[in-house]
């Protein structure tokens, strides 16, 4: 279909007020006699707190109080920002309290000090005297399931929960397979570290209310909680989101935001602020799954896949989040990757005394790609297949339902993702040159890896949106949704999805840079690559609403009947001939002001999402590696994405790009590490936890194969996570192609390489 609108490089709407410094984020709104808090964190990794001296803390100048688990509701909840379940027994695990006594990792919040000051709270706290019983502590899903290992949550054995997906005969799949490769992967504990860290501040409103402004991806969801957490009626809070400076899934989970209002609770409805220090941000808030896998896989002769069975154990830290949902949804990536006739796929997860995992960008499908695809390389390299064309023989078909999540793929270009990539990579011509350089100080190779997601989380979670669209006055338009724009570029799209379908200038369409519970059509939030696809759903039906009402509008003021009306370009136009018959400012006007025939113009559509489209692709990597040093350099990589139709081709390389510059480092580089004999945090500050600058990044090349899915509002389907999912194993089928040697556990650091090369001499 073409389209006008849709497809265009148009610039974010909020670009402008980012560069210059006016766009306003949750530290920038003024508040009268602020209050600033500081949490008090325990300092061992598992225990009890027997006894807390307030006494010093008290004396400091500002403090003006103290809280303790004892002064706070004992109502535990959940912080997961998952669509509610209706069904009691599919909801997240209510397993966190505001404060708490039970230390469950080192850094826990035991103790809150609100003051006067930041500095003043930071002294109180450090002045909090804390006595504590210790137990053992564990900080791998092997330890805390070993036996005898001391629960970490009452009655749960460490274990959160566990599902097998089981698809045709694994026994007979295997007895089919003329050759069977089995080996372990694993991967790591990854931060998102945003540019601004979690932050919120809390105060009662003149009608008794709660408001809590946060800079937050699920203000709806994010209003549930706080009712759970206070056991109050969910309408008595408010919650505002400002402009967000990132989030990546950490802010897809509630971390401060009851405990800030219960701040603003204890000293009469007064606002209180908490800002996290970037080492709190990193440590105690949320984290990618590490995930260790077993694999085993059952190949014919001529390379057809016959059995897959894989066992996992996901770190899912000190408390549920996100729980068991990232560890369950691997087994329907594989089969939305490869068709594979029989699998058996067991997994567990489990708690740990580490920081708590939660979701990050890709949810899961970053470690279980990395399995998949460093297997399929350990396959193809083995019995001699061209990597590239083993893939393509095994790819799922279109058009056959998912056995584990029942999503049927109408659309897919996967085939013509691999065989474009290919040839704009250049891959047969680097693959010959990187022969000349396979012993030496210097190694070069090529690797490739492919990637399945999904948009949004139908059927598994209940996808709900909506959007407002008033006309004003001058016949621009006012969009509202419940969606967040939380750096991505969603309210842009939007705005591009209605001046397409009404007919009206991009510049006549005006979005809010907050949500607010109080105003916001309701929607779940930003997350699972779901905005353009679940919320475009929204917005297009709005649109058409609203283009409807207008034609009607038209034909009181001109006699003619709608079907014979057009809307372009802002002005009423004939149908057949493009004729202009009234401005769409002339009759906005006289709908508003006309005596007998007066109203206003709103369109409200909320859309209950029942369809998922997987977006497809693949990575291609050349790399260099330095024998000596362990050094990786990254020489040239793509993705190459079918993300449905490109609403914005602009956008949508920013979207990949971002995505690459997070999984480089995932590859090669990023790990928070604990120490084993305190199970502290090691490396939870930017010097020592080892991100990337733009120095450090290669040129990020993309290619996008646009298909025209039939479940996406405009032919579109998911981009914002898909692009971090396949470079790691890509990055590390290229240093394996290159140096002849198995990594199979990320990140492949210089010192994992130079040890390896180091031990062989």
């Amino acid at each position: 279909m073409a389209y006008k609108v849709i497809g265009e490089s148009t610039e974010r709407w909020d670009a402008v007020a980012k560069v210059k410094g006016k766009a306003s984020y949750t530290a920038d709104i003024p508040m009268k006699k602020r209050l600033h808090g500081k949490i008090c964190r325990a300092t061992i990794a598992h225990g009890m707190v027997k006894s807390m001296d307030l006494s010093e803390a008290l004396k400091v100048p500002g403090v003006v109080k103290i809280l303790t688990p004892d002064d706070l509701p004992k109502n535990s909840f959940p912080t997961a920002g998952h669509p509610y379940a209706l069904n009691p027994m599919a909801r997240d695990k209510a397993d966190r309290n505001i404060l708490t006594k039970k230390v469950r990792l080192y850094g826990d919040e035991i103790a809150a000090v609100i003051a006067e000051t930041e500095l003043a709270a930071e002294i109180a706290v450090n002045k909090i005297k804390v006595e504590y019983e210790e137990y053992p502590f564990y900080l791998t899903p092997e330890e805390s399931l070993a036996e005898g290992a001391y629960e970490i949550h009452e009655g749960t054995k460490n274990t959160i929960a566990a599902t097998v997906a089981d698809v045709g005969d694994i026994k007979k799949g295997f007895e089919e397979s003329d050759h069977i490769f089995e080996d372990e992967y694993s991967t790591q504990i990854q931060q998102h570290c945003h540019m601004e860290s979690q932050i919120a501040y809390a105060y009662q409103d003149v009608d008794q209310r709660w408001v809590c402004v946060s800079s937050t991806q699920i203000p709806h969801i994010c209003r549930r909680i706080l009712g759970e957490a206070f056991a109050m009626p969910w309408g008595q809070f408010r919650v505002i989101k400002p402009f967000i400076g990132g989030g990546f899934g950490n802010k897809q989970d509630i971390t401060i935001e009851p405990l800030v209002v219960a701040m603003s609770m204890a000293v009469g409805g007064r606002p209180v602020m908490l800002e996290l220090q970037r080492e709190e941000s990193i440590a105690f808030t949320r984290v990618r799954h590490a995930i260790s896998y077993k694999m085993k896989l059952g190949v014919s002769k001529d390379g057809y896949i016959k059995a897959v069975e894989v066992h996992l154990l996901s770190n899912n830290g000190a408390y549920a989040s996100h729980g068991h949902s990232i560890a369950a949804k691997g087994g329907g990536m594989l089969q939305a990757l490869y068709k594979i006739p029989n699998m058996y796929y067991d997994a567990k997860t489990i708690y740990t005394n580490t920081a708590a995992a939660g979701a990050m960008r890709g949810y899961g499908v970053p470690q279980i790609m990395f399995a998949i695809e460093s297997h399929m390389e350990k396959i193809a390299k083995e019995l001699n297949f061209d990597p590239i064309e083993f893939r393509l023989k095994n790819l799922a078909p279109t058009d056959v339902e998912n056995p584990v999540n029942h999503i049927v793929p109408y659309s897919g270009k996967l085939d013509e993702c691999l065989e474009r990539g290919k040839e704009l990579f250049e891959w047969d011509r680097k693959k010959e040159e990187s022969l000349k350089y396979k012993t030496g100080d210097f190694r070069r190779g090529v690797g490739v890896a492919t990637f399945s997601y999904t948009s949004g989380t139908y059927p598994k979670g209940y996808e709900i949106a909506g959007c407002r669209l008033i006309l004003n006055q001058d016949g621009s338009v006012k969009m509202m949704v419940g969606a967040t724009e939380i750096g991505q570029g969603s309210d842009t799209v939007f705005r591009q999805m209605i001046a397409e379908t009404v007919g009206i200038p991009y510049e006549n369409i005006y979005a809010d840079a907050f949500t607010d519970t109080d105003y916001a059509p309701f929607d779940t939030g930003a997350y699972a690559s779901r905005q353009s696809y679940v919320t475009g759903m929204a917005v297009k039906k709005s649109a058409e609403e609203l283009k409807r009402k207008i034609l009607l509008a038209a034909e009181k003021f001109t006699g003619i009947k709608p079907e014979f009306l057009d809307v372009n370009n802002g002005n009423i136009v004939y149908k057949h001939n493009g004729e202009i018959l009234e401005s769409l400012a002339d009759i906005a006007l006289k709908s508003f002001y006309d005596i007998e025939k007066g109203e206003c113009i709103v369109a409200e559509v909320s859309n209950n999402c029942h369809e998922n489209s997987y977006p497809l692709g693949a990575t291609f990597a050349e790399l260099e590696v330095d024998i000596k040093t362990g050094k990786v350099e990254i020489l040239s990589i793509l993705n190459v994405h079918d993300s449905g139709v490109i609403l914005n081709p602009l956008l949508a390389s920013g979207q990949v790009e971002g995505g690459m510059g997070m999984a480089i480092p995932y590859a090669l580089s990023e790990e928070l590490r604990y120490d084993k004999k305190t199970g502290a945090p090691l490396n939870n500050n930017l010097l020592d936890y080892k991100m990337p600058t733009s120095m450090d990044l290669p040129d990020l090349d993309h290619l996008f194969v646009e298909t025209d899915d039939p479940f996406g509002p405009y032919g579109n389907k998911a981009l914002g996570e898909p692009p971090i999912c396949s470079p790691a194993p890509a990055i590390r089928n290229a240093i394996l192609d290159a140096t002849g040697v198995e990594f199979n556990h990320l990140p492949i650091t210089p010192e994992k390489i130079f040890k390896v090369f180091n031990e062989k001499k």
